[in-house]
């Protein structure tokens, strides 16, 4: 599961993961020796599995700080937060197009992965809503420890209350046995913080001296305040309204620039107090970045290709949240504000390599095809790991995103782009399936279909047997769809790993897409 500091699809690497590793785990190391040996640290974004970090620094392993935590694990307890709201609502991880509670359960498989046990999880702000009770039941029931925390009055700013039996002391203290308690989430806003400092509360009224810190790997630090890496965060948080700023009270303290963001800027005041409260003395920290221990910027080794990389994210996310906006899922600010930071850089759409191709290929398609319905045309473009750029586009038979993926596994392996992969008689197999069986009202195959119909050939196929072989060198490469991809096409395409964006354009007058 390791994974060396190989070099991007492009052959660019800007970030190196080993420098990363060791000053990373040094300074978790000298915080817990700062906090009597007892240190919770809040992790937040992604701990598995950050392709935002990947993206905007090429060359960093997505799942480097999984890694760091397995040479930590003999000091490490693991705790999972998540707020009952988030279960009740059936939030979505936008990544992995799945609901917050199913990534709770992915994450702590995830972990067993890795050799890791989560020592709990807790449901925060749980009023007893009946979703929350039955993922409640279902992780009982399967052996995995899980606490509840009820809504505090006045949190956080009755400070008095909070930090009181009537506050923290209500919550269940965790029984943990580490030095180091790494608290995650799947998601923003899942109760990390509070959670940390009950248990905080909790250690001093046992008379342990426990600290707290954070972890959060953007913005970073020590990079400029407009840097595009810090503003791609930005761009990725626009829905929060998130926005970097020079920490003031570094600034002040230190007198040294530092970067950090308008939530834990304000809050630090409040934050500053609950410390003191808890601990009877004054904070171990003068301003929110004292809090953190973020090494990555130190490990950046190419700074122009983490620049560039970052610009090219800013554009994936106006793509991302245009979307969402035509879904119904965002609203207009979130992608003005999205457009603003790509004016900041001089940006449009265009400067995505795949996106004029997937335009161009789309405007030839309704040429040759004669006037109809806009909507029915759909194509698609992707960039080859040598920088060639193809195209597909849909027919009766797939969808682009079909097409497309065949199109470039035949590049890759060398067939002539005539010859067929997948054997005539199986996709009409597959549509006979649908159309006669499921009731489909159309038999064209989308990517999911497709994959399975090229593993079925490729038993009796050299030719398709060699294409399937290219698959894995698709991860990392750049896709645009100028429509909005079917579940099946979405689903394959985040399977093999490529980069993403569509434009927000349905493909189907139809309202219900299964």
């Amino acid at each position: 599961m390791t994974r060396t500091n190989e070099q991007t699809t492009n052959g660019t690497r800007a970030f190196d993961n080993d420098r990363y590793l060791a000053e990373q785990t040094a300074a978790i190391l000298s915080r817990i020796d700062q906090s009597d040996n007892k240190l919770y640290l809040e992790f937040g974004g992604k701990l598995l599995f950050d392709y935002h970090a990947s993206r905007v620094l090429p060359g960093f392993d997505p799942n480097v700080k999984m890694r760091l935590l397995s040479g930590l694990k003999d000091r490490a307890d693991i705790v999972l937060c998540i707020y009952a709201g988030d279960i009740e609502r059936r939030k979505v991880r936008a990544d992995f197009g799945i609901t917050y509670d199913s990534d709770t359960f992915k994450l702590i498989d995830d972990f067993r992965g890795w050799g890791l046990e989560v020592t709990a999880v807790v449901i925060t702000r749980f009023t007893g809503q009946p979703a929350a009770v039955t993922f409640k039941r279902k992780l009982e029931r399967r052996g995995v420890r899980v606490y509840t925390h009820q809504p505090i009055d006045g949190y956080p700013s009755n400070v008095e209350r909070t930090v009181s039996d009537k506050g923290y002391g209500v919550n269940p203290y965790i029984e943990t046995k580490h030095p180091l308690v790494v608290v995650n989430a799947p998601g923003p806003n899942s109760g990390k913080m509070a959670t940390c400092l009950s248990q905080v509360y909790h250690e001093y009224k046992r008379g342990v001296k426990a600290g707290y810190a954070k972890f959060e790997t953007f913005p970073i630090w020590n990079l400029p305040l407009r840097h595009p890496v810090n503003v791609a965060y930005e761009a990725a948080t626009a829905d929060l309204r998130d926005v970097n700023m020079i920490d003031p009270f570094h600034l002040e303290a230190h007198g040294e620039r530092a970067i950090n963001y308008n939530r834990d800027v304000e809050a630090f005041p409040l934050l500053k107090r609950i410390l003191e409260k808890i601990t009877g003395s004054a904070s171990p920290y003068q301003s929110p970045t004292d809090m953190g221990v973020n090494r990555a910027g130190f490990a950046i080794v190419d700074d122009q290709a983490a620049a560039e990389a970052a610009k090219q994210e800013l554009i994936r996310r106006y793509f991302r949240y245009s979307c969402e906006y035509a879904m119904g899922l965002t609203d207009e600010e979130t992608v003005q504000r999205v457009e603003l930071l790509m004016e900041e850089f001089g940006l449009t759409a265009e400067h995505r390599s795949v996106v004029g191709p997937a335009n161009e290929a789309l405007i030839e398609a309704e040429k040759t095809s004669g006037k109809g319905n806009r909507g029915i045309f759909c194509t698609a473009a992707m960039q080859l790991p040598d920088g060639e750029i193809i195209s597909g586009r849909n027919s009766p038979l797939m969808h682009a995103a079909a097409a497309l993926v065949l199109n470039g596994i035949k590049r890759l392996s060398g067939i002539p782009r005539h010859l067929e992969l997948i054997s005539p008689n199986i996709i009409e197999s597959i549509g006979d399936l649908r159309r006669d069986i499921l009731r489909r009202e159309s038999i064209s195959l989308n990517l999911s279909e497709t994959l399975i119909a090229l593993g079925i050939s490729s038993t009796t196929n050299p030719t398709a047997r060699l294409a399937m072989e290219q698959l894995s060198k698709l991860r990392g490469c750049e896709v645009h769809l100028t429509h909005l991809p079917t579940p099946g096409d979405e689903k394959a395409l985040r399977r093999l790993g490529v980069n993403l964006t569509s434009g927000p354009r349905f493909a189907t007058q139809k309202l219900f897409v299964s």
